[in-house]
């Protein structure tokens, strides 16, 4: 009988720990690659126009077109925002990856606190962008990102404090949150991406996005990663085999959709934006 309930304990051979590991390492595998590929995107898309003098070639490929960036306070808020998304997107993911926490604790330390403060300056500026310049398709389409600023602020303080009172289990999960919030335009992006594909085109979508699905997207982008973060939070704690295993489930469909979302945002977004600025520029 004992036999008979470790067996049903494991599928695939594979314990309900070790399914939810191996889930969760998949897609923050995942996230990195996309991650670094956002960044390659940034850095090509802003910062080579910027450093040879073209940035009215990449004004034009933009996805803000219409903003002038040749100069003014506005333009520096808005490369103020752009270009350290290219950082945060090269090294945030590295403060949740356990071994590198471990194994590096003054990079993860010092690494952590450039993440932080960029995270507030780009909230800040974002919201200033949005709501100051008024770099937005419309006023409730800007809605979930406007919250998405709002909460990054109000998270990325708890996890600092967190961090200096030493109370690293409640630092852990504030610190994920304030990823997943930091990034929350770039997943809008690829679960927008990911829906165009699916459906091969607009679906409650409009060019001001504020269709329904827009409005959908723009607030699950990181309410959705948010609830699949608490998920595994709980599931770690929990002793239940249950809970374990819907956790590693719903992880895994987490990292097939992220992948099919990175896959689109590459082929219908930076790679097509890439070979214009290049051409462009050469």
């Amino acid at each position: 009988m004992e036999q008979l309930t470790v067996n049903q304990k494991n599928i695939w051979g594979m314990s309900a720990d070790s399914a939810l590991k191996k889930a969760v390492t998949s897609w923050v595998s995942i996230v990195l690659v996309g991650q670094w590929a956002f960044a390659v995107y940034i850095l090509s898309l802003y910062a080579i126009p910027l450093l040879i003098g073209a940035v009215h070639q990449a004004d034009e490929i933009s996805p803000a077109r219409g903003f002038d960036t040749s100069g003014g306070f506005d333009s520096i808020m808005f490369f103020s925002h752009i270009l350290p998304a290219a950082i945060m997107a090269s090294s945030g993911l590295l403060q949740i990856i356990p071994k590198i926490r471990k194994t590096y604790p003054q990079f993860h330390r010092w690494n952590g606190r450039v993440f932080f403060v960029l995270g507030l300056s780009g909230a800040v500026t974002g919201l200033y962008l949005t709501w100051g310049a008024g770099i937005r398709f419309s006023d409730i389409g800007a809605l979930g990102i406007t919250l998405n600023g709002v909460l990054i602020l109000v998270v990325i303080f708890f996890a600092w404090k967190t961090a200096v009172k030493k109370q690293f289990i409640q630092h852990q999960r504030w610190a994920v949150h304030a990823f997943i919030l930091v990034n929350g335009v770039w997943t809008f992006r690829l679960f927008l991406m990911g829906w165009y594909l699916v459906n091969q085109g607009q679906n409650g979508n409009n060019n001001n996005l504020d269709g329904p699905m827009d409005l959908t997207i723009s607030f699950a982008c990181y309410l959705l990663p948010m609830l699949f973060a608490e998920l595994i939070f709980w599931a770690k704690r929990s002793k239940t085999e249950n809970v374990k295993w819907l956790a590693a489930v719903t992880t895994a469909i987490a990292a097939v959709i992220t992948l099919i979302c990175v896959i689109a945002a590459a082929m219908m977004m930076w790679g097509p934006r890439l070979c214009m600025v290049f051409e462009s520029i050469l």
